[in-house]
C-alpha cells in the first residue's frame, strides 16, 4: 500500500525526565521527526505522567514538531492549555469526548493539527463521519497507560484497513491525514508496521532504552528507517 515518507515519533515517556531538554535535543539530533508527549490522568489511563508546563519548558529546546497524545477524559478544557504551550499536533481518545467532531474542530481552532486515537477495540468506523476534520489517525497497537508493552499483532489488520480508507478519502479529494501507529514498535516489527500502511511510528523504549554500544540514539534511529525501508 502506498504511504509518504515515514517519520518517527520518539516518546518521552520512555526519556529520562532528570534531562528532558538534552533528551529532545538528542533524539532531533539522531533523526527524529516530532517529540511524542504523553499525557495520561490516572483517570481515563492507570497513570500518571506530564501537562503542559512540560510541553511549553520542551519546546524551546527542539525545532521538529511535538504530537500530544491526551489519555485524559474530559479532553476539551486542556486543548487550548497545549496548544498555547506550543503543541503541533494534539490527538484524544473518541471515548473521553461526548462530542467528538466539536472537540476536532476546537483543537483545529486553536491551530494544531488534530487528530483521533483508537484503543484496540475501538472499532474503526468511529472515523466515518469526521474524516474532512482528521489530520492523524493514531492506532494504539497496545492497551494505552505504560510505556513497554509488547505490539498485538492484530494491529496490523487494522492499520491495512484504516490505511485503505485514508486513500479512499484522499483519492475523492480530502485532504491528506496521517496514520501513526503507538506501542511496541521495534527494529524487529517496523517493516511489518510500515508495510501494512503506517507513516509515523512511535517508538519510546525502542529509543530511549538504546544502548551506546549499538550507536545510541542515532544508532537505533538508523536501524528503524533501515528495516522500515525493506517494506
Amino acid at each position: 500500500m502506498s504511504t509518504p515518507h515515514l517519520r518517527i515519533a520518539p516518546s518521552i515517556l520512555s526519556a529520562d525526565f532528570a534531562r528532558l531538554g538534552e533528551e529532545v535535543r538528542a533524539i532531533e539530533a539522531a533523526g527524529a521527526d516530532l517529540v511524542h508527549f504523553d499525557v495520561m490522568d490516572n483517570h481515563y489511563v492507570p497513570n500518571l505522567t506530564i501537562g503542559p508546563l512540560v510541553c511549553e519548558a520542551i519546546r524551546p529546546h527542539v525545532k521538529i514538531g511535538i504530537d500530544v497524545h491526551l489519555m485524559v477524559e474530559p479532553v476539551d478544557s486542556l486543548i487550548p492549555l497545549f496548544a498555547k504551550a506550543g503543541a503541533n499536533i494534539i490527538t484524544f481518545h473518541p471515548e473521553a469526548s461526548r462530542h467528538v467532531d466539536r472537540t476536532l474542530q476546537l483543537i483545529r481552532d486553536h491551530g494544531c493539527q488534530a487528530g483521533l486515537v483508537l484503543n484496540p477495540a475501538t472499532p474503526v468506523q468511529v472515523l466515518d463521519h469526521v474524516w474532512d476534520k482528521l489530520d492523524m489517525v493514531l492506532l494504539m497497537s497496545v492497551n494505552p497507560g505504560f510505556g513497554g508493552q509488547k505490539f498485538i499483532p492484530s494491529t496490523l489488520g487494522k492499520l491495512r484497513t484504516i490505511r485503505a480508507a485514508i486513500n479512499a478519502h484522499v483519492a475523492r479529494g480530502g485532504q491528506p491525514i496521517a496514520l501513526e501507529v503507538d506501542g511496541g514498535v521495534k527494529v524487529d516489527n517496523i517493516a511489518d508496521i510500515v508495510r501494512a500502511g503506517a507513516d509515523t511510528c512511535v517508538a519510546g523504549s525502542a529509543v530511549f532504552g538504546a544502548p551506546d554500544a549499538g550507536g545510541g540514539y542515532h544508532g537505533v534511529m538508523k536501524a528503524l528507517r533501515a528495516e522500515a525501508a525493506k517494506a
